[in-house]
């Protein structure tokens, strides 16, 4: 519990050190904490010394949307990522290796391009196309292989990827402007409306996912053994999936595709909080947050430049993964 509480300290620390940082230039942190006493101060009414207002419209209309949207996120994507490996017993799924975030990204750009319904039920409602598909490619009769499933779920995102590009081939040159960089996964159009229309879908889902997060450890134990103890596996499989999906695709639907994440971060949770669901949803959900925070602060502040997240992602988590596996640090016993 010591190291839960250290991580909750850090991610605290860590959110507000992030609002120094920006392209725009950096902030001490004295003159920091001096604008988020003006903050508190102006909204309880008490009258302090004239700040500069253009910092101030950057800190609280920029920088902190952009922060609270980039934690929710990499939280959701971590979550979404631990839940399927426990629900599927293995540990080489994640929401894009399904076809989640593919089947999410084809019905946010579609909802883009052709505007019939909202980009968020888009992307949850081909999100859940996907995973359905995948299941039934996967499984024949009651059994399934962890091979059939990942080729399956490859196989589906691929297909969802290629229906992807020929909506790209379809737009006009502005439309396929903003899908194209939105499928390479950014945070830079981050606002406090896509923080909203992104919190309650996500925060929906994490609370079922909490609420339920002690019977993942009985399913690890099988189906029959599972039912001896009372708990019916195929309706908590299908809260899981539901949950993960809806909070991917708002995930998705919010700032793009970001590949690999939901695939590191859980391994990385079981290595330092151990094998338990109980602990490591809270542990995702803290790890997932600060890392891919990070991850976008290296980005936006360290470049002349901004390197899209989902690209990011990709660069520093694939020499990460290489790395535990060659050390023998990823196992699914923890």
């Amino acid at each position: 519990m010591w190291k839960l509480t250290w991580l909750v300290l850090v991610s605290l620390v860590i959110l507000f050190l992030s609002l120094a940082l920006g392209s725009t230039g950096f902030v001490g942190v004295t003159e920091l904490l001096y604008y988020v006493y003006a903050a508190v101060a102006s909204w309880a009414g008490v009258e302090t010394i004239a700040l500069d207002a253009n910092m101030e419209t950057i800190l609280w209309q920029v920088r902190l949307p952009r922060i609270l949207l980039t934690f929710t996120v990499g939280a959701a994507l971590a979550v979404a990522g631990g839940v399927l490996q426990a629900v599927f017993r293995n540990p080489i799924v994640d929401p894009f290796s399904l076809g989640i975030s593919s089947g999410a990204a084809f019905g946010a750009a579609l909802s883009m391009l052709i505007s019939l319904i909202p980009l968020n039920l888009s992307a949850f409602i081909f999100g859940v196309i996907a995973v359905i598909i995948t299941y039934m490619v996967s499984y024949s009769g009651a059994r399934g292989s962890l091979v059939t499933m990942v080729l399956g779920g490859m196989i589906i995102s691929g297909v969802f990827t290629a229906f992807l590009t020929v909506l790209q081939y379809l737009s006009d040159p502005y439309k396929l402007q903003s899908i194209v960089q939105w499928t390479m996964g950014n945070l830079h159009t981050a606002s406090w409306s896509k923080l909203r229309l992104a919190f309650f879908p996500i925060l929906i889902g994490i609370v079922i996912i909490i609420a339920f997060r002690w019977k993942l450890d009985l399913l690890s134990l099988g189906e029959q053994e599972s039912l001896a103890v009372g708990v019916n596996p195929k309706m908590i499989k299908l809260i899981m999936i539901g949950a993960a999906t809806m909070i991917t695709a708002s995930a998705v639907a919010a700032v793009g595709m970001i590949s690999l994440f939901g695939l590191i971060v859980p391994h990385i949770s079981r290595m330092l909080f151990g094998p338990s669901n109980g602990i490591g949803v809270w542990a995702n959900i803290l790890i997932g947050g600060i890392f891919l925070l990070l991850i976008d602060n290296f980005s936006r502040a360290l470049l002349p430049f901004e390197i899209p997240i989902g690209v990011f992602t990709m660069m520093l988590g694939t020499p990460l993964f290489i790395y535990l596996m060659r050390k023998n640090a990823i196992n699914w016993n923890g």
